[in-house]
């Protein structure tokens, strides 16, 4: 696969938001097997930007693995600092299912009853108000209303 080509603007910018991270996965002795592979991939569609750690002393098993990493999981490679790596591939964006028949869901509203004497502080109460209520001017809760119901007369004229 082709390796994501960035300019040097780019890169910087990867660089600068990679500072702050931690490695997400680490490579041990046995080097690149098959699970790390598949772990960093897995990071890289759920961060998009990640640091792999790797405990080798070689920086030249470490600049191959750099770039065979690269090259596999088509990724962007952005920085290769000691035993760090840093890689990025643009994360897909999932589509969110829109469904029409929804309704509206439960919300919780803070309703202020005051008291009937004076000089007492006003309750605050939490009540649940579900997608088929409404709240009155009073704090009270109520079902909506029903939607008008038509006659057989007026159905059978249709």
């Amino acid at each position: 696969m082709p390796l994501i080509q960035l300019t040097p603007a780019q890169r910087k910018d990867h660089r600068a938001d990679a500072h702050h991270l931690d490695p997400v996965v680490m490579v041990g002795n046995d080097g690149l097997t098959a699970n790390v592979k598949k772990e960093i991939d897995a990071a890289l569609n759920a961060h998009g930007l990640i640091k792999v750690r790797v405990f080798s002393d070689d920086r030249t098993a470490r600049e191959a693995m750099f770039q065979s990493l690269a090259d596999e999981l088509n990724a962007a490679p952005i920085q290769h600092i000691g035993k760090l790596l840093v890689l990025w591939r643009p994360k897909v964006d999932k589509e969110k299912a829109v469904d029409e028949d929804r309704m509206a869901g439960p919300r919780d509203v803070k309703v202020l009853k005051y008291s009937k004497r004076a000089g007492q502080r006003p309750e605050v109460k939490t009540l649940r108000v579900l997608g088929n209520q409404r709240l009155t001017a009073g704090g009270n809760v109520k079902r909506a209303k029903p939607k008008p119901q038509v006659s057989v007369k007026k159905r059978s004229q249709t």
